[in-house]
């Protein structure tokens, strides 16, 4: 039987919290608003001509009504739009309509328009998981973009975005703060700037208010998300790049808070840049997949065709992005991504891991050294597990994790970053970086965990050490599951290949080596076999080298 959380945990992950979320959450469990249907006010009058195509996902509608959604294909006849047997994330995603605006949607626009039609007159209004606010302010935008593409939102549908809306409006979520709040009043800027009239002037004054003070919090100096997960950065980077489409689409470029947006965003690009592979995919910190958000490449081109410069791609070989935490080293055929960053706003670490001093590292383009990714939310062992420091390329203490990760979205004590030093050293010749956290400090001995990443030509150098005492301590390097391991007479020493040839060797100078099975999780519903490196600490102290052949 699972054991409860105790008080400890309950006192360490609710004093973070702030006011507003703790008597936000009274107050939205307490409300019982009621939809207001009445009619729908006016369009404004905007310029098609100033609309931009929005960057495209994958194909989510398979047939007038099947889907595939995180990777797992159901149809509304088996289920319904609300079925409680199936996991409660794939049923918000169904309630998106992300299809609408996916690859080659013109060609499913009639099963859009006959979807939309079914959706309003089988959902209630204020009743099932299609209303709640997250969802509903996914819909709201998506039925509004699919509209500025020049299709025509069936009359029934029209007047049901007005009552979203209203409703939205009474729901917005000071409880969850962050994205969701974020997206929460994107879609009332989206339906502030459809509608004309005093309600939808309403409607956009509340959204440009909470994003007036929600972007200079959540987009921190260096560009980065302030919840430090590279997936949920480029879902508010694609946010932010819709705003920008709509203002101008109603002229309201003029306003300084646009002009605020568009200097977030060229520092949000280059930071999704830096955290990107050469496969120009994102790296898995935190809650990462790919397949939720549009593609690094779309985005950029999205901004293109708004009018924002291409990116450059010209990062230094060692690239410090100090307010969000993450290291970028580069030098010949390897990329290192190193995470030295705290796991995210103190009130607000629900997308957090326990990976603090992981890393992944790809050479000649190949990802080789990957964290677990994330496959499914909820509150099941397979999450807890792929939020634990063993999924991670880091070290893990006496079978602890560095942060408290719980339920589905919970930390209770979490690890922070100490004595972080990244520099080259004096013949400019490698880089190195330095850094411990803090985060074992309750166990007994009070260990702290200190890692130093060097980087030189055709090498990286781990070494881990525990200052104070512990039982036992051990880091492990996951294996991206498309290369082949193989090791010597034993785990000390090995390699791994691809099918065009060797990608890089390791060797355990300190330390006692095993190899044991693991998984990798690229996207939502996927589970790819692979296998880790373990390495035991002897006296507190590992030296592990990775080594290939440069070009």
């Amino acid at each position: 039987m699972r054991q409860a959380p105790n008080l400890r945990l309950y006192w360490d992950t609710a004093r973070h919290l702030r006011p507003v979320q703790i008597f936000g959450r009274l107050q939205f469990r307490a409300a019982r608003p009621r939809a207001d249907l009445a009619p729908a006010g006016p369009m404004r009058p905007h310029v098609p001509r100033q609309w931009r195509a929005p960057a495209p996902r994958r194909q989510s509608l398979l047939g007038p009504d099947r889907f595939r959604l995180l990777n797992d294909t159901r149809s509304l006849a088996d289920h319904g739009w609300d079925d409680a047997a199936l996991p409660k994330l794939w049923r918000y995603n169904l309630h998106y309509f992300d299809d609408l605006n996916a690859a080659d949607a013109p060609a499913r626009a009639p099963w859009h328009r006959a979807l939309i039609t079914r959706w309003v007159a089988e959902n209630t209004p204020g009743q099932g998981t299609g209303w709640e606010p997250y969802p509903t302010s996914l819909r709201i935008v998506n039925w509004i973009k699919w509209a500025r593409a020049g299709n025509t939102l069936p009359q029934q549908a029209f007047h049901s975005l007005a009552v979203q809306a209203r409703w939205l409006e009474q729901r917005l979520e000071y409880h969850l703060l962050g994205n969701h709040l974020f997206s929460n009043a994107k879609a009332l800027v989206f339906a502030g700037s459809f509608f004309a009239g005093p309600e939808a002037d309403r409607w956009l004054a509340i959204g440009m208010r909470i994003l007036a003070r929600e972007v200079s919090e959540q987009i921190l100096a260096d560009g980065g998300h302030f919840e430090l997960s590279p997936m949920y950065h480029a879902l508010a980077l694609e946010d932010l790049l819709d705003l920008v489409n709509m203002a101008r689409s109603v002229d309201l470029a003029s306003d300084r808070q646009i002009t605020v947006w568009c200097e977030r965003i060229d520092a949000m690009r280059g930071w999704l840049d830096a955290l990107c592979h050469p496969d120009g995919e994102i790296a898995f910190f935190n809650d990462a997949a790919l397949g939720i958000a549009p593609s690094p490449r779309e985005l950029d081109l999205y901004a293109q065709r708004l009018g924002f410069a291409a990116l450059a791609n010209d990062h230094p070989p060692l690239r410090h992005m100090q307010n969000s935490g993450y290291v970028r080293m580069a030098r010949g055929p390897a990329v290192a991504l190193l995470d030295v960053a705290r796991v995210g706003p103190d009130y607000l670490p629900g997308h957090a891991h326990a990976d603090t001093l992981s890393f992944e590292l790809s050479i000649k383009g190949q990802r080789a050294i990957v964290n677990s990714g994330t496959s499914v939310y909820g509150t099941g062992a397979e999450r807890q597990r792929q939020r634990s420091t063993a999924a991670h390329n880091t070290v893990e203490i006496d079978g602890t994790n560095s942060s408290e990760v719980w339920a589905g979205f919970r930390v209770g004590r979490r690890a922070h970053p100490v004595g972080l030093s990244v520099g080259a050293d004096a013949a400019g010749g490698a880089g190195t970086v330095v850094c411990g956290h803090d985060g074992y400090r309750h166990l007994r001995g009070r260990p702290t965990h200190w890692r130093t990443w060097k980087l030189t030509n055709g090498k990286l150098s781990v070494s881990d050490r525990i200052d104070g005492g512990c039982r036992r301590a051990v880091a492990a390097f996951h294996f991206h599951p498309a290369l082949q391991v193989s090791t010597a007479d034993t785990a000390a020493r090995g390699s791994l290949s691809s099918e065009n040839g060797s990608i890089l060797t390791w060797r355990v100078g300190r330390g006692r080596a095993a190899l044991a099975p693991s998984s990798w999780h690229p996207e939502f519903g996927v589970s790819q076999p692979s296998q880790r490196l373990l390495v035991e600490l002897v006296d507190g102290e590992s030296h592990v080298d990775f080594s290939w052949s440069d070009p």
